[in-house]
């Protein structure tokens, strides 16, 4: 839906530091223009606790990252994102690849399970499918991090 350099000029222009992630397939064409980026460091991590644990360190640092994962990941890395999220009240953001979101055949449990999931922590998201709703992401971004809250982006995945 969107290409690299789209994701990478946005979250530049956020002021965001770094990519905390471990890609899908539809993340993971992003790859290589954010590896390219001068202003933001891409950071891979094994497993999506991780991601979460490590975008705490660099926030209580000091520094501004975002976490991108797909939402399988967001299931299996709850308690690292309840940690940093809730019991060190960080006002983490991330990105996160809606799986079969754009496939309304799709019988894909993970697709049912994201937004009840996201309700279910009390996480304020937004939903991008759509190619002209990419300019929600930075003023979804900017409201987040101006209420000091933390916030999820789902980017829609599967066939339009």
């Amino acid at each position: 839906m969107f290409t690299g350099q789209q994701i990478v000029t946005e979250l530049e222009r956020l002021g965001l530091t770094h990519v905390v992630w471990l890609p899908d397939s539809t993340l993971g064409q992003w790859e290589e223009a954010l590896g390219a980026s001068q202003a933001l460091k891409l950071i891979r991590v094994c497993r999506e606790g991780e991601a979460w644990s490590v975008a705490a360190g660099l926030a209580l640092g000091g520094a501004r990252p975002v976490v991108m994962i797909q939402c399988t990941g967001l299931f299996e890395s709850g308690d690292s994102l309840r940690n940093a999220i809730f019991d060190y009240g960080l006002p983490l953001f991330a990105v996160i690849g809606h799986r079969s979101s754009l496939n309304p055949a799709a019988t894909d449990s993970a697709r049912r399970f994201t937004e009840p999931n996201l309700k279910s922590w009390g996480l304020d998201y937004r939903t991008i499918d759509k190619p002209e709703k990419l300019p929600e992401l930075a003023m979804f971004f900017r409201s987040c991090r101006d209420a000091g809250r933390p916030g999820v982006v789902l980017i829609g995945e599967g066939k339009m």
